[in-house]
């Protein structure tokens, strides 16, 4: 298990910016497509892959995946990030 599912009433671009900004803030953002709404980053030495896409007009969805250097999942962070974009959404 890496991956956290989350579903906000809130447009595609808006949760996309404000997961942009938690990566930066939590580390090195080094992966950015802006057609695929998807993004890469390295926090700490977990990779964290966050993507965007809509659900329906009213609802996106954010999955938000990490894995530890070894390859093995961690929930954890991916549980950390996922939060905090949540509470960016706020």
């Amino acid at each position: 298990q890496d991956t956290i599912e989350s579903r906000y009433e809130r447009p595609v671009d808006q949760i996309f910016a404000a997961a942009k900004e938690v990566l930066k803030f939590n580390g090195t953002l080094y992966g950015e497509n802006t057609i695929t709404k998807t993004l890469e980053a390295k926090v700490n030495t977990t990779t964290v892959w966050v993507r965007v896409d809509e659900v329906d007009p009213k609802v996106s969805r954010v999955l938000v995946q990490a894995r530890a250097k070894g390859g093995s999942g961690d929930i954890a962070t991916a549980s950390e990030i996922d939060k905090q974009i949540a509470l960016r959404l706020k």
